[in-house]
């Protein structure tokens, strides 16, 4: 049982790129058969408060990653698990999956925004189903690879919510271009699916025209966005300005 979980938990680990059209394509079908008896006309407090909890997804990720050296807590997906090193600072001082945690509350904010709250309850145990097997087979490399190491650190570290807020600083500093570097696609992707979440609500309980169907709130919020993604993305391919050595 061991093994096969390991397994499942690598294959899901190369694949977890995906996972968020199952979630997309969910959100349609609760949206398209007016399952959505929340936010169904546009409410500016509805779209702030939805974007800050999936801005504070994206803060854990940046604490996370603005710490962190080459080698360790990246998107890496075809080579598989990576650790030059064992984190345990930082982030890593509250949980052993930052990056997971700030991902569910990225998406969170999404689940909630297309106001069907059994929608987000069983968005939220999929999500926990999916990278619990993920989890494993993490932890599984690290133990094999940082043996008593990694068993001193995780017995006072819970997986994925912490229980205390005893930060350990980091042996190395804050970097922001790294997050900048890192984050973009991110960042955007939050403002592009809130945005296609609210078209998506206009267009089933509010109006099919064309013209009006994106608010001006999301059109605004999407201008900016994109252009804070069009730019770091043209400064990390054509620049060395977002570059830090040994990040």
């Amino acid at each position: 049982m061991i093994e096969e979980l390991e397994r499942s938990g690598n294959w899901l680990f190369r694949g977890r790129s995906y996972f968020p059209l199952v979630l997309y394509v969910l959100l349609a079908v609760v949206i398209g058969l007016g399952w959505d008896p929340l936010f169904q006309t546009f409410h500016v407090g509805s779209a702030v408060g939805c974007i800050a909890v999936s801005m504070l997804g994206q803060v854990i990720r940046a604490l996370t990653i603005g710490y962190t050296p080459r080698g360790t807590s990246g998107r890496n997906t075809k080579a598989g698990q990576v650790a030059e090193v064992l984190n345990t600072q930082g982030m890593y001082s509250l949980v052993r999956h930052p990056l997971y945690l700030g991902n569910f509350f990225m998406w969170l904010g999404i689940m909630i925004y297309v106001g069907n709250v059994w929608f987000t309850v069983v968005c939220c145990l999929l999500y926990w189903l999916y990278y619990e097997r993920i989890m494993f087979a993490e932890e599984a490399f690290l133990r094999g690879k940082f043996g008593q190491a990694y068993l001193d650190w995780s017995v006072d570290v819970p997986s994925f919510w912490p229980r205390n807020l005893k930060w350990q600083s980091p042996d190395v500093s804050f970097s922001m271009r790294n997050v900048l570097k890192r984050e973009y696609n991110g960042f955007f992707a939050i403002f592009l699916s809130l945005a296609l979440v609210s078209v998506g609500k206009t267009y089933v309980h509010v109006t099919q025209d064309l013209a009006d169907i994106l608010h001006p709130f999301w059109q605004y919020a999407l201008i900016g966005s994109f252009a804070i993604f069009f730019l770091l993305r043209s400064l990390k391919r054509y620049s060395r300005v977002l570059h830090v050595e040994g990040r």
